[in-house]
């Protein structure tokens, strides 16, 4: 019997031994889908009043991917985390609904139409989510290239400065390739979670406890410390250089987690929070793109401000009208009217959802991210290896502080910043990345549980 035989018949025995955790998040997974699918019927009966089965052949594609990933965690990672892949799945598929039934006026004016893209990017997702997982048997290589992820994130970040792969735009952070555009700073946030972790695991008790001690703060040594300092300011430089201050604020944020969860050190996080509110009012004098998100999270209402050519805050003003149209239990899927409010399908998803689904259905979107998040960030805490630890707490926090920064732009809590909400939003890279981070977390979470005591309910 061959090598390859005696794998196959390991493989063979790991499918057929019971697996309540594969059998829950496969129930769950077809719940999921009926509800993914549910929603782009209610979509089509409220906006055109008829069934038009086009779009099915595409949702059944990223359907059967997502069972096939399922399969393929059965056989390679039996013990991974349940609920990561339903929650998505559920996410990406009530995103399409919403672009479908913006799509569907849009179709009437000649714009432009986004759903069969988004179909393409949800199935490329999950098939490279599929191939992380059967490729990564063992997520702890990583560390091994924690300085050439570092370098990958500030070459991927520099991309669009390049001439000939600039994708335009006002923000500089798109590249083209035969002519598809593509965020690389998507892809750069996991290479430097990635990096963040490997380099203080390294260097944590040195962080933690050498250095001279100032104001009752321990600071460390510039030789631990500067490699990751040189990093980090290399690239908030870039990101200034390329006017997207979500990704600074996300990247600053994932940062400074990172460092405390290594640490313990609740001074650098507070020190983190005082950096950050103080660069932003800096930024604000200082850039005038800033300055104008400012202005326009202040003064929205202002009728100068909203009926302002470039600039202005009719967007944020018309989500806000939007969300008060739908109420509390909102006008029902593809009876309401999101695209009146400009970029509905990306940066607004979260407002044309809530005009839709009303108050309630935006809560039961925001507990998904909050149980996904939740997951993770427990997945960190029982885990026996520090690297995935921190890790899995990156990649986790990363994902609840995007959602937070973009709900709460949307929402006029905080200015609005260039992101996408994750999942849901039009955008490739975008769902390229976050379905990475699934599979990075689905990975991590199948080790913590086969780890001596590491019992995840």
């Amino acid at each position: 019997m061959t090598a390859a035989d005696t794998q196959i018949q390991k493989a063979l025995r790991r499918v057929r031994r019971p697996q309540p955790l594969r059998n829950r998040e496969l129930l769950l997974l077809l719940f999921a889908l009926a509800l993914s699918a549910g929603a782009v019927v209610l979509v089509q009966f409220g906006a055109v009043g008829e069934l038009q089965p086009g779009i099915f052949v595409g949702l059944g594609i990223v359907g059967f991917l997502t069972l096939a990933l399922h399969v393929v965690l059965r056989i390679r990672a039996s013990q991974a985390d349940p609920f990561l892949v339903p929650i998505a799945t559920l996410l990406t598929g009530l995103g399409i609904a919403m672009i479908h039934r913006i799509d569907v006026y849009n179709a009437t004016v000649d714009a432009h139409i986004a759903a069969p893209s988004q179909i393409a990017y949800a199935g490329i997702s999950i098939a490279l989510a599929i191939a992380l997982v059967w490729a990564l048997v063992n997520y702890r290589v990583l560390f091994r290239y924690t300085y050439i992820f570092g370098l990958t994130g500030i070459v991927l970040l520099v991309l669009p400065f390049i001439p000939f792969l600039n994708g335009g735009g006002n923000a500089v952070v798109w590249i083209n390739v035969f002519g598809f555009n593509f965020q690389p700073g998507e892809l750069a946030k996991i290479c430097l979670a990635i990096f963040f972790a490997g380099y203080l695991v390294r260097t944590r008790e040195s962080l933690a406890s050498t250095g001279r001690r100032i104001l009752g703060f321990t600071f460390p040594r510039a030789r631990e410390f500067g490699p990751l300092i040189v990093v980090w300011l290399i690239s908030m430089a870039i990101i200034v250089l390329q006017r997207d201050l979500g990704t600074g604020l996300l990247i600053f944020g994932m940062f400074v987690t990172t460092l405390y969860v290594a640490t313990g050190k609740t001074g650098w996080m507070l020190t983190g929070v005082v950096l950050a509110v103080a660069g932003a009012i800096g930024a604000s004098f200082v850039l005038t793109y800033v300055h104008n998100r400012f202005d326009t999270w202040l003064n929205a209402l202002d009728p100068a401000l909203y009926d302002a050519s470039d600039g202005g805050s009719f967007q944020l003003v018309n989500g806000i009208f939007g969300l008060a149209h739908g109420g509390l239990f909102g006008t029902g899927l593809g009876q309401g009217r999101p695209y009146l409010t400009p970029v509905s399908q990306s940066d607004y998803i979260f407002p044309s959802l809530g005009e839709e689904l009303g108050l309630v259905g935006l809560f039961a979107i925001l507990c998904l991210y909050l149980v996904f998040t939740a997951r993770g960030l427990r997945i960190g805490v029982l885990g026996q290896d520090d690297f995935g630890k921190l890790l899995a707490t990156a990649l986790s926090f990363t994902l609840a502080l995007q959602v937070f920064i973009m709900v709460g732009g949307v929402t006029r809590v905080i200015p609005l910043t260039g992101l996408t909400t994750p999942f849901l939003a039009a955008g490739g890279s975008s769902l390229v990345s976050n379905w990475l981070i699934v599979a990075l977390i689905l990975r991590i979470s199948d080790a913590v549980r086969q780890q001596p005591r590491a019992v995840i309910g």
